[in-house]
């Protein structure tokens, strides 16, 4: 093999590589020792048919097949060689004009990945924001159990439904012309009033009834209603009463912990007090996470692969593209994405810049994810798929590396910052939840640099926003990624035809649709011995399950 390199310009290289026909040749000859003894043809014994026989009969398939194997085996060859580290996928094209026979003249294009200066991880300082859980937080908690095991008690025929009650009811809901639409037939729906789980208008108007009663509600759909169909359309809903039944009182005692199936309240009270202390430990720990990010970024600087920060950014703007169409004006909402567009790319860049930090970090400090880790995390993700398709998954993501990355990331990101947890200083100040949430709030978006894989929070920073933060599942989702997409594509030796995953399991009816995020790979965990082939399958989005049209 001759290789001429073309480009060598920041991090884009460019290689052209002759493979003689003598060497495509040589691999035909090997292929028909294989195959002679497995060939069978009339005239002949089996295993003695004459290799120029075979050849003549199959000569421009194995041929096509042998170069298909020199020129990956070249590519292997090629990066092992220089000592490249492909960012991504490296381009292989074989050039226009090729006869079989004859010598084959391939480009090869690629980005590397950078020469990331060694991390300074030594003299990070951080704040760590700790919450009480305060006895009213318990208490409240309590209520809120209590009240969803109250009982309801009928009440008498002649009785007026008030706002508290629950009113059961047979319903039909039908179109502004009349038709009754799919999905919108019920009975025996029991409707808490006040409870606010319905659509704007449909409570409210079950206000005064009584059982035996029969009415019509008139009501408008929201803009943002999952069915499109029906978002933003004026309804109907024919109803006839079932019953009434008023709340009875809400105890907080033995009984509603045992009617939770535990032994007592006292348990029932440490169980939350444990779930209270977890959701602050996890605030914490993202408001930690923001800020060791920050001083990360704030103290390298160096060249990404462009084809990364794409990558990352067209993960970035296809979920925003996703919340804009649950957005009351969908419009509205994609015109602000686009005057917006090139801080989001700019966010991209610094999660891409962060993953290679933490990748860099990781790997100089011993940072792995066990096989056993592994093992569990696998088992942990099939669980989303029916019982029946689990198995295929399992194969699926052992058998596609940029699969098990992608599994694999989240995890080797958390324990390559929770050994800079260890590396840090760290000063303990006492807040308030409301503290807490409020800094996280703060820091959201391009301002402060920081990008969570809450995907409401992805957006440059602006005024306050007046929603509470969530409890994110942090930034580097780039660190993810970059810390195992370069392995994915290191790991492939050969071009594979694409594999699905299968499908996973459709989402129960609910009554409000939530959003659908996922990690974004933007690169990996950068091993040495990098084999570059066609990219490998990523594994196919699972779509939400569709909501039933809910009255």
């Amino acid at each position: 093999m001759q290789t001429v390199e073309t480009l060598n310009e920041g991090l884009k290289r460019a290689f052209t590589l002759t493979i003689t026909a003598k060497d495509i040749d040589a691999k035909v000859d090997v292929e028909l020792k294989r195959l002679a003894p497995q060939m069978k043809m009339p005239g002949f014994r089996p295993g003695k048919v004459p290799a120029n026989l075979i050849r003549k009969m199959h000569g421009p398939a194995l041929t096509q097949d042998a170069l298909n194997a020199a020129i990956q085996e070249s590519v292997q060859t090629l990066v092992a060689e220089k000592q490249l580290r492909p960012a991504m996928q490296p381009s292989v094209e074989l050039e226009d004009g090729y006869d079989l026979g004859k010598d084959a003249v391939v480009k090869v294009e690629m980005e590397v990945l950078p020469q990331v200066p060694a991390p300074a991880i030594d003299g990070i300082k951080l704040e760590r924001l700790t919450v009480p859980v305060a006895d009213d937080a318990v208490t409240e908690q309590l209520q809120k159990f209590a009240d969803q095991q109250k009982k309801w008690d009928d009440a008498a025929d002649d009785y007026v439904a008030a706002m508290g009650d629950l009113v059961t009811v047979d319903f039909v809901g039908k179109t502004a012309d009349g038709v009754a639409f799919e999905g919108g037939t019920g009975t025996d729906m029991g409707v808490e009033l006040g409870a606010g789980r319905l659509i704007p208008g449909f409570e409210d108007q079950l206000v005064g009834v009584r059982t035996g009663d029969d009415k019509v509600l008139n009501v408008t759909f929201p803009e943002e209603y999952q069915e499109k169909s029906l978002a933003g359309q004026p309804a109907t809903f024919d109803i006839t009463v079932k019953s009434v039944k008023t709340a009875g009182e809400s105890k907080i005692d033995e009984d509603l912990a045992k009617s939770l199936g535990l032994e007592s309240l006292e348990q029932l009270t440490g169980l939350l007090k444990g779930q209270i202390e977890q959701e602050h430990n996890g605030l914490t720990r993202t408001h930690m996470k923001r800020k060791l990010l920050d001083q990360l970024a704030e103290g390298h600087d160096f060249e990404v692969p462009p084809s990364m920060v794409e990558a990352e950014f067209n993960q970035i703007w296809s979920q925003l593209q996703h919340e804009a169409t649950h957005e009351a004006d969908p419009e509205a909402a994609m015109a602000e994405m686009e005057g917006e567009r090139d801080d989001y790319r700019k966010i991209a860049e610094r999660r891409v810049r962060l993953g290679l930090l933490l990748s860099e970090i990781g790997q100089a400090n011993g940072v792995e994810v066990s096989n056993q880790e592994m093992q569990r995390l696998l088992a942990q993700a099939a669980q989303q798929y029916p019982a029946e398709q689990r198995q295929q998954f399992m194969q699926y993501v052992q058998q596609e590396p940029m699969a098990a990355a992608q599994l694999r990331a989240p995890l080797y990101e958390d324990k390559v910052v929770d050994f800079l947890f260890e590396k840090a200083e760290i000063i303990d100040r006492e807040a308030t939840r409301e503290e807490l949430e409020a800094a996280i709030e703060s820091e959201d978006g391009f301002a402060s640099g920081t990008h969570t894989h809450d995907h409401d929070n992805h957006k440059p920073k602006k005024k306050a926003a007046a929603k509470k933060a969530k409890p994110a599942s942090d930034e580097a989702a780039s660190v993810d990624a970059v810390t195992d997409e370069a392995a994915a594509s290191d790991a492939t030796d050969e071009a594979k035809p694409a594999k699905k995953a299968p499908a996973k399991k459709k989402a129960a009816p609910v009554e409000a649709e939530t959003a659908v995020t996922e990690s974004s790979p933007v690169a990996a965990e950068n091993a040495e011995g990098t084999e570059a082939a066609d990219a490998p399958a990523k594994k196919p989005r699972a779509k939400k399950a569709p909501t039933k049209t809910e009255a």
